[in-house]
């Protein structure tokens, strides 16, 4: 990469990031030096203002296409109780995945009605715990789901899942609507399901659900999955699933919302009927580039290769080693120079998988400077672990200059807390 390419780093930082007069990274009004300092490193820091213009976006672009619609938030993105709060507020459902993201949706507020769990291996707590708390919709992945549902005594509504045979341009771990997928039921199977959900006494049969997969950056796979739904005949209610990629290096160019529902509504008008009520379930490209993280640097060694080793890693950032994600980074203060050299960000734990940056130019590193990470609001809080001893990082709000701490930094006492012996 070239030294001009930097110039373009800030672009990838929150909306309305800028640089201060000395440099100095400026997120939701608030300095990052003065963000390490109150909170400590390494620290999740998510522009607020960023992340409610984007939920309003979603919410009015689908409702111009489309009236009877709604959007639900894929809580799994980034299942923090304050993000889904704040999805609340701005009058998105929530999409929800195991047992744990029911009970902070229900925390943040959320209207029970407007969730939609889903899963391919749900356990009767969680089935128990949907039916509890009034669930909307519980999404039947297989028969077994329908088992556990009709044993609890509830009238429940359902969608049940397609696998509509689609093969998106995206990472094979987080490909979901191919041939062979672990998620829901090939056609001839859901028709099957379909059928005997219809004569259940329990289960109200609403619709269908697809999901293709997740950091797609075309619209073509969103509009083919539409069409294997109409094949399964006409229902009240059609999710058709989230996926739209977010943008994490100059390379990525996912397509606007807009653009996004273009295609996939415009799918939607030509097969699907016109009555039905459509929901959408955006995670990624919702909270992505909400957020950067925020690291101090321990330790710079050069040699063949040099490595810039930082107070963080796969604890924090686990889309890396995971999915092979391509980030970027800058030392803060120096975003614009002087000298770069090409170096790999590393973590601190005991993996030679532990890489945050492969081949990143970095303007004069040295112990104790900051390292923001742009880009990092989607799945790096949901996956964070106790790798090592490590401790959880913090999650700030920021907005108009203030922070504000929502996620508290896990302490010693919390990694032992579950110990009985």
């Amino acid at each position: 990469m070239h030294q001009a390419d930097r110039s373009d780093l800030l672009s990838l930082f929150p909306a309305g990031s800028v640089l201060a007069g000395d440099g100095m990274l400026v997120v939701g009004g608030c300095r990052a030096d003065d963000l390490a300092a109150a909170f400590g490193t390494p620290v999740l820091v998510v522009a607020e203002d960023v992340l409610r213009s984007r939920a309003r976006e979603y919410r009015e672009e689908l409702a111009a296409r489309w009236p009877n619609s709604r959007v639900v938030f894929a809580s799994k993105a980034f299942p923090c109780t304050a993000v889904q709060r704040v999805m609340a507020e701005e009058g998105l459902g929530l999409d929800v995945a195991g047992g744990g993201e029911i009970l902070t949706a229900v925390k943040a507020g959320a209207d029970p009605g407007l969730i939609v769990l889903h899963g391919n291996a749900k356990s009767d707590e969680e089935i128990a715990l949907a039916v509890e708390h009034g669930i909307g919709l519980v999404v039947v992945d297989n028969a077994d789901d329908v088992d556990r549902l009709e044993t609890t005594g509830r009238t429940q509504d359902v969608l049940v899942r397609i696998i509509p045979g689609v093969t998106a341009d995206t990472h094979s771990h987080v490909l979901t609507g191919h041939e062979g997928s672990k998620f829901g039921l090939a056609p001839p199977d859901a028709a099957r399901l379909i059928e005997r959900i219809e004569h259940s006494p329990r289960l109200r049969m609403r619709g269908l659900h697809v999901h293709v997969g997740s950091q797609i950056l075309d619209v073509e796979p969103f509009a083919e999955s539409v069409e294997p739904l109409a094949r399964l005949g006409e229902f009240e209610v059609y999710d058709l699933g989230g996926g739209l990629g977010a943008r994490y290096t100059w390379s990525d160019e996912p397509p606007t919302v807009a653009a996004y529902l273009d295609a996939l509504i415009g799918a939607a008008k030509q097969h699907l009927p016109a009555s039905a009520h459509l929901v959408i379930e955006p995670g990624r490209s919702m909270v992505c580039t909400a957020a950067t993280t925020i690291y101090r640097v321990t330790t710079v060694k050069r040699g063949a290769i040099t490595f810039v080793a930082v107070d963080g890693g796969m604890g924090d950032n686990l889309e890396v080693a995971l999915f092979e994600q391509r980030f970027e980074a800058g030392i803060v203060g120096r975003f614009e120079g002087p000298r770069f050299e090409t170096v790999t960000v590393v973590g601190r734990h005991c993996e030679s998988g532990d890489v945050l940056v492969d081949g990143v130019p970095l303007s004069e590193p040295a112990v104790g400077d900051l390292l923001a990470v742009p880009a990092t609001g989607a799945y790096c809080y949901t996956m964070a672990n106790n790798y090592n001893g490590n401790r959880r990082i913090p999650v700030v709000f920021a907005t108009g200059g203030r922070a504000r701490l929502v996620v508290r930094r896990e302490s010693w006492d919390d990694l032992m807390a579950r110990d009985v012996d």
